[in-house]
């Protein structure tokens, strides 16, 4: 359609322009005003904007209750880290040379490091994240034996600045709940959802969130919310589909 021309007020045929008789019926004036159609546009956009302050809330909501329950779940690390291990194994996720990208546990988070132990074991690299900005994706970086993890900003421990980058092919996720479809609730900064959205646009990578049983719930999502591949607990290993 040539530009300026639209299905309002303008309309072409096989002859030409068509343009429609202006005596129309009052209802059909008021609805064509300038000021009532700004007030339609806007509905839509402040129906959009109450819906994601909803979830907003609800998220603040269940992540309050999420963190006291994952610390009534936690249990030794090298307890529930043996039982992860086999959980993970025995799910075949990762091939012998593939690169896998971890954390270091902070506040009751399930912990993965006797897991990328025997991953690294079975020959895999291993790697750790490091924040580079607030609103950007994380940087991953090989973790080698002797490489001393440093503290960040935001107060976790991560990889230092000067260690080798790595494009992990496998992302271990640190999350408060997950549910059944395979939406994760995390701390609220979008770290993990931009870093994921930002690799799925290159080349695959398989996102695996830790955690235990207990923390699967039912959760809100958005657009902006990126989805796991699979979870992986103390008690099962779960494919999820539709990434």
């Amino acid at each position: 359609m040539p530009r300026g021309l639209n299905g309002t007020h303008r309309e072409l045929s096989l002859t030409g322009i068509v343009v429609p008789d202006i005596r129309r019926p009052p209802a059909l004036q008021a609805r064509e005003d300038p000021d009532s159609q700004r007030l339609q546009r806007s509905r839509p956009l402040a129906a959009s904007f109450a819906g994601f302050m909803n979830i907003f809330k609800e998220k603040e909501r269940l992540r309050r209750e999420a963190e006291a329950s994952r610390k009534a779940l936690a249990r030794p690390a090298k307890e529930i880290g043996e039982e992860i291990s086999k959980t993970f194994f025995r799910a075949g996720l990762v091939r012998s040379n593939a690169i896998v990208a971890g954390y270091i546990p902070m506040r009751g988070e399930m912990d993965p490091l006797a897991l990328m132990e025997r991953l690294r074991d079975a020959g895999c690299s291993l790697a750790l994240t490091r924040v580079v900005a607030k609103d950007q994706p994380l940087q991953f970086h090989l973790w080698r034996d002797a490489d001393a993890p440093v503290k960040s900003a935001f107060g976790m421990m991560e990889a230092a600045p000067d260690w080798p980058t790595a494009k992990p092919d496998v992302l271990l996720v640190p999350l408060l709940g997950f549910d059944r479809r395979g939406y994760r609730l995390g701390y609220g900064g979008g770290f993990y959802d931009r870093t994921l959205r930002s690799l799925r646009t290159r080349e695959p990578v398989v996102a695996v969130g830790i955690a235990y049983a207990g923390q699967e719930m039912i959760l809100p999502h958005d657009d902006h919310d990126e989805k796991l591949d699979w979870i992986v607990t103390e008690k099962y290993a779960r494919k999820f589909e539709g990434n």
